[in-house]
């Protein structure tokens, strides 16, 4: 077994990420002594592993463990599913000493962390990401959140998780489109913070999405890392974090104009291309650049454009987006790579020509 890596993410509340292989042991040594009572949120798909995890989490010591199997994906995130998952601790008499663990995806950790968070104002929770997705952006950072009909995350709060379990070989068994969707994600981290994940796609994009590669493993820790330093520094979004909305905006905005049927990364792989177009029409961003964009989400196999038409529709929901500022838009731009900034209230104009270059024929 390889040696674990454990990334610190500071704050009021600190935490460690830990990365490794076959290290779901290390979840019993995450909760609070004090606790008694563990509810472990999670998929259908992952039904087995949850049993699994409950039995090894009672072996270790004089636990209760509950689970509670929630619909996958968005589906998930919905206030009826926080609902079930607080009746299930009402009924089972939880206090503020027990726990909750996230064993699942992004939605499955957002929604674990909401549900600890509103349980009697507060109570741990550990998250145990599944997915590429949930480890390097869901699961760190201490958002959590449902949606609602009007948008996504609209309702939500800021909870930091007693710990972070990063087990890759999770990860093995998940198709390689499951991965790559995720993957959208450590994209956005090298554009915005650490080029060096882009090399390593750029080099061999199969070895970058191989959960078994050295090459992957680095593409994980560095994403995570920037994540850390980001939040560890300015947990609720009031500077440095906004730039984690780098490609979310109209991410965000497709997503709900799809209901929810496109995956996550989907739409923040055509949100970064739209972003990219944005700075580069704005005079912030070189047309090389831009062009990487598309190169290395195209590599991937990632989307780079959204129907045409879309326009209106897509800008009257990221009027309602919760990163809006009384009624001016703010987008993260690049001014080059590794180098975000804030573009506040851009004209509707610059905004439609940025969709154009982007609109699928």
């Amino acid at each position: 077994m390889s040696e674990n890596t454990v990334i610190p993410v500071a704050g009021e509340r600190p935490y460690e990420v830990t990365i490794g292989r076959g290290i779901l042991s290390l979840v019993a040594d995450a909760l609070p002594d004090a606790a008694r009572k563990v509810l472990v949120v999670h998929p259908p798909t992952l039904a087995a592993q949850a049993s699994a995890l409950r039995d090894s989490l009672m072996a270790s010591g004089d636990l209760q463990v509950l689970l509670a199997e929630v619909p996958d994906a968005e589906q998930g995130k919905r206030v009826e599913v926080a609902a079930f998952c607080w009746q299930v601790m009402g009924q089972a008499d939880f206090t503020r000493t027990d726990a909750v663990v996230g064993f699942g995806g992004g939605a499955v950790t957002d929604l674990a962390g909401f549900v600890a968070a509103t349980w009697l104002r507060g109570v741990a929770v550990v998250q145990v990401p599944t997915t590429v997705l949930g480890m390097v952006d869901a699961a760190v950072g201490g958002k959590t959140g449902i949606n609602t009909a009007e948008g996504k995350n609209l309702v939500g709060a800021f909870w930091t998780p007693t710990a972070v379990i990063c087990d890759l070989a999770l990860l093995d068994s998940l198709s390689r489109n499951e991965r790559v969707a995720g993957f959208a994600e450590v994209v956005k981290a090298g554009f915005i913070w650490y080029p060096e994940i882009l090399d390593l796609i750029e080099a061999d994009p199969e070895a970058a999405t191989d959960p078994t590669s050295p090459a992957f493993r680095r593409c994980i820790e560095l994403a995570i890392e920037m994540k850390a330093k980001v939040v560890g520094e300015d947990l609720r979004e009031a500077g440095l974090r906004e730039v984690l909305n780098y490609g979310h905006t109209l991410g965000h905005a497709i997503e709900h104009a799809e209901r929810y049927q496109w995956r996550h990364g989907a739409a923040v792989s055509v949100g970064m291309m739209f972003a990219a177009e944005l700075s580069r029409l704005a005079g912030r961003l070189s047309d090389a650049a831009a062009t990487r964009h598309r190169t290395i989400l195209e590599l991937l196999g990632l989307p780079t454009s959204y129907r045409a038409g879309a326009f209106q529709q897509l800008l009257a929901t990221m009027q309602r987006d919760k990163k809006t500022r009384g009624a001016m838009l703010r987008f993260i731009v690049l001014d080059d790579i590794a180098k975000p900034t804030v573009l506040q209230a851009p004209d509707e104009s610059l905004l439609f020509a940025a969709y154009q270059e982007i609109a699928a024929s």
